[in-house]
């Protein structure tokens, strides 16, 4: 990628871009819940009293590799953050980088079992000792678990060591380890030093932790609301993804005793009963900072607001948008992705997103006090049917579309009124100029729908482009100057929204397709 000099990269960045390295792992540990969701509840005994075909050996063997095959993700989670990060971080060499994350990982524990052994803690099957220091079998090693936060700090120190000494140059006789060979050689030494200080450190870091979930558990029934609408707050300026792998995964989100080992995190709590085929039922302080809380806003809400948008356009511009309103509701409702519709009223009328954040919140709390039980992450229709009808009238799917429904007619009618009172230009009430520019066609749309040349240009050229990255619904830029980007030509392309940082950086908001902008604009700056 052409760049003129290289950047300092700010706090606000360096934890957008820690945010986004979390969705890799995370959006395997949603399909491998999915795995586990229907492999567990189609081999349980309810579903094979209702449908005693199921209870056929070939069945049960099918459901058995299913829930072997999710369980995956929720047993090597850690190792899995602690690739990722230094992956998704690193600006070259990330092959290099995730390697030396792997290496890390397994270094500071290897370290950690040498304190423990040397202080005649370990080795030892004592449970009353292992529990006491936390310890647990961590890639086939005794050592203190940390958890996610643990691996979130290795890849963090990989990150900055592969980027301090990727490069490096050694004289001739050790040159043989210089440049990228060099960067696990001293995440070796580092590591094993952090390792060693583990057992003296981590007591404080945990206490921290269960502080801030005795916080959240205090506030009873606002916690989830609080965590609903902390996440909806945070997500315009994509650093939801800090405060969702708190509550998900460290004791911020509760800890549990299950199946004889102590969970800590709302999601990892869901996951590791779906596994336990002890399990009655699932934990209602687990659960309701997940999919559940979701469901009222995502299933009913945002498309009220959306047929709001539609109804409020003008009459001979609604057949222009409705393709836009119709993919946004199939993203939200299917995949749980509901940026192409909030996106649609965030920047013209903020306070309509504050409503939302406030509904969406309000959502997570009244199902909580319903006593729903559905988790996962997505908040959408699959896991409503797997994690909630699936696993029987005991979850308490059947408040979902009662909620959901008075969530969409909420929705409808605030929007449609705030539209029509204020006359806020949401997508149809443009002026006829604008909604003439939006719907220009053009020849050089690519396979992913996108007219990747013409985003190109808004974005001040191949050279304007210092780095380019995506996350789950939004390219991630660094441009030399940002007067050269056109917002108005990439809304005219199909971008939902353009998020200015900062003097360099900015997020074009694209929707589900990111992946394919992105790999096309690759192609195009690579080729061009």
């Amino acid at each position: 990628m052409p760049a003129s000099h290289k950047q300092k990269v700010t706090l606000w960045e360096f934890f957008q871009s820690l945010g986004k390295t979390f969705m890799l792992p995370v959006a395997l540990l949603s399909f491998c819940g999915i795995m586990l969701g229907i492999g567990s509840s189609l081999s349980s005994r309810d579903v094979i009293t209702l449908m005693p075909f199921l209870g056929h050996s070939s069945f049960q063997l099918l459901f058995t590799w299913m829930s072997k095959i999710g369980s995956f993700a929720f047993s090597f989670l850690p190792v899995m953050f602690a690739i990722a990060i230094p992956l998704g971080m690193a600006r070259e060499n990330k092959g290099v980088a995730a390697f030396s994350g792997f290496v890390g990982f397994a270094v500071l524990n290897l370290a950690t079992n040498f304190y423990l052994t040397t202080a005649g803690i370990l080795p030892s099957s004592d449970p009353l000792v292992l529990k006491s220091n936390n310890i647990q079998n961590i890639l086939g090693i005794q050592s203190i678990d940390t958890g996610i936060l643990g691996a979130v700090i290795v890849g963090i120190i990989v990150y900055l060591l592969h980027e301090r000494f990727s490069t490096i140059r050694l004289p001739d006789a050790l040159a043989f380890f210089g440049g990228t060979r060099f960067v696990p050689i001293i995440t070796t030494v580092v590591l094993g030093l952090c390792g060693l200080l583990i057992p003296l450190i981590w007591p404080f870091f945990a206490a921290g932790i269960n502080g801030l979930g005795r916080i959240i558990n205090s506030a009873g029934a606002f916690g989830p609301m609080i965590f609903g609408s902390g996440e909806r707050l945070l997500l315009p300026f994509g650093l939801h993804h800090i405060l969702v792998a708190l509550i998900r995964f460290t004791e911020a989100g509760g800890t549990l005793d299950v199946c004889g080992r102590e969970v800590s995190g709302a999601l990892t709590i869901f996951q590791a009963q779906l596994s336990c085929p002890t399990t009655q039922g699932f934990a209602e302080s687990a659960t309701r900072f997940l999919s559940q809380g979701k469901m009222p806003a995502f299933l009913g809400g945002l498309p009220g607001a959306a047929l709001a948008i539609y109804h409020c356009a003008k009459p001979e511009n609604r057949h222009k948008i409705k393709g836009l309103l119709i993919s946004g509701v199939v993203a939200c409702v299917v995949g749980g992705t509901t940026e192409p519709i909030e996106f649609l009223f965030l920047f013209v009328a903020p306070y309509l997103y504050l409503i939302h954040a406030v509904l969406t919140g309000l959502g997570f709390t009244v199902m909580a006090l319903l006593g729903v039980t559905i988790g996962n992450t997505d908040g959408n229709v699959i896991d409503f049917v797997v994690f909630g009808i699936l696993h029987g009238t005991a979850t308490k799917w059947y408040w979902v579309p009662v909620i959901a429904g008075l969530w969409f007619a909420v929705y409808y009618a605030i929007f449609r009124f705030s539209i029509q009172r204020f006359n806020i230009k949401t997508p149809g009430r443009e002026s006829e100029s604008a909604a003439a520019m939006a719907t220009t066609a053009s020849s050089n749309v690519g396979k992913s729908g996108y007219d990747v040349v013409a985003i190109l240009a808004a974005l001040g050229g191949k050279e304007n482009i210092v780095s380019l990255d995506n996350c789950i619904t939004r390219l991630r830029l660094s441009v030399n100057e940002m007067s050269k980007v056109d917002d108005a030509l990439l809304k005219a392309n199909r971008a939902i929204g353009v998020v200015h940082l900062n003097e360099h950086n900015l997020q074009v908001v694209i929707g589900p397709q990111v992946q394919s902008v992105k790999d096309e604009l690759e192609s195009l700056i690579a080729n061009s």
